[in-house]
């Protein structure tokens, strides 16, 4: 039988690898999606609308993957953590 530490790891490490296949979901369909609306981009106008959808995808994607990666420039490493802490030793919570 695990402990509750361990089980609490686990289930880190679980949702962790979950963020991490959802990232690389996101990318693949990226890779697929945004060379295809170039091609239409190309195929149906001169004006260069396809780079919107592309700049914006690519921001989304950079922030997923800063995310699944566990970077986080603005909160901290472990600021989840140290704020679940913070709010568990509160005696009105």
């Amino acid at each position: 039988m695990k402990t509750f530490e361990e089980q609490e790891k686990y289930e880190r490490a679980r949702k962790r690898v979950a963020c991490i296949k959802g990232f690389y979901s996101n990318l693949l369909a990226y890779l697929i999606v945004i060379p295809f609306l170039f091609w239409l981009n190309y195929r149906t106008s001169s004006f260069l609308w396809a780079l919107i959808p592309a700049v914006a995808w690519g921001l989304g994607l950079i922030i997923n993957g800063m995310c699944a990666y566990g970077y986080s420039p603005f909160l901290g490493k472990n600021w989840e953590q140290r704020k679940i802490r913070e709010l568990m030793s509160q005696d009105d919570f």
